[in-house]
């Protein structure tokens, strides 16, 4: 399956990548949740699509622990029906422990992001028909607290090796893929959307991101981003 290949070759090459202080861990779940990411690859994520999602990294509760982007557990396993076998980073922060499918914390974004797909669309296959949602960086950063550092906060010279990583790895998936559409979740993720797919014939927007801690998503997110991919001309 073509995403899942382009998945194992980012692993590849982000292990070859170091990082330094303030990040102290990074994990993988491209490595450690493998076969749940790889389920959902192959289950999801055959084309072509309408439209493809565009997420900045993982977070600490979702993705992070099951390898699905925006992973919020209960929707990932009891909506997407996705399961799997989940290890452990190398260097695991207490305070950011992974227990995979036993992990009880909320991830907040993905439950607005995965409850409001369902709302929408009641099951999985007539969503999936047309869209898709991607992370643009699969790597969770975190300093010796155990604060999350995004991938725009890294050092100019990291952060630019991380970048043509993952560019061309979100080219590849979307010439894969052929949307009319790639829709960045948050401002991040459509600037570098933007970057990595220069000059292919596709329409870059954005969605207004659902993590709690953007606080114009406090209130109405889900009628704002209706709103927002209405005015892109996208049925949803």
């Amino acid at each position: 399956m073509k995403l899942v290949e382009i998945a194992n070759d980012l692993a590849k090459e982000l292990e070859r990548l170091t990082f330094s202080p303030p990040v102290v861990h990074v994990y993988n779940p491209l490595v450690y949740a493998r076969e749940p990411h790889e389920l959902y690859l192959s289950r999801y994520g055959k084309a072509p699509k309408e439209a493809v999602f565009v997420g900045m990294n993982p977070g600490p509760w979702g993705m992070a622990q099951c390898g699905v982007p925006f992973g919020e557990i209960e929707l990932v396993r009891d909506w997407l029906g996705i399961l799997g076998k989940v290890g452990k980073p190398l260097a695991e922060h207490p305070k950011k422990p992974v227990e995979g499918f036993a992990c009880r914390r909320s991830e907040v974004s993905g439950r607005r992001l995965w409850g409001l797909i369902r709302e929408r669309f009641g099951e999985p296959a007539p969503f999936f028909a047309r869209f898709f949602v991607l992370n643009y960086c699969p790597l969770l950063f975190l300093d010796q607290g155990g604060r999350n550092i995004t991938p725009d906060k890294l050092p100019p010279a990291e952060r630019k090796s991380l970048q043509a990583v993952c560019d061309q790895a979100l080219r590849r998936s979307i010439e894969y893929l052929q949307p009319n559409h790639v829709l960045g979740v948050g401002n991040f993720a459509a600037a570098q959307a933007e970057c990595a797919l220069a000059g292919l014939n596709i329409r870059i927007g954005r969605i207004l991101h659902p993590s709690p801690a953007n606080p114009s998503a406090n209130r109405n997110w889900r009628e704002k981003v209706l709103e927002q991919l209405k005015e892109q001309g996208i049925e949803f």
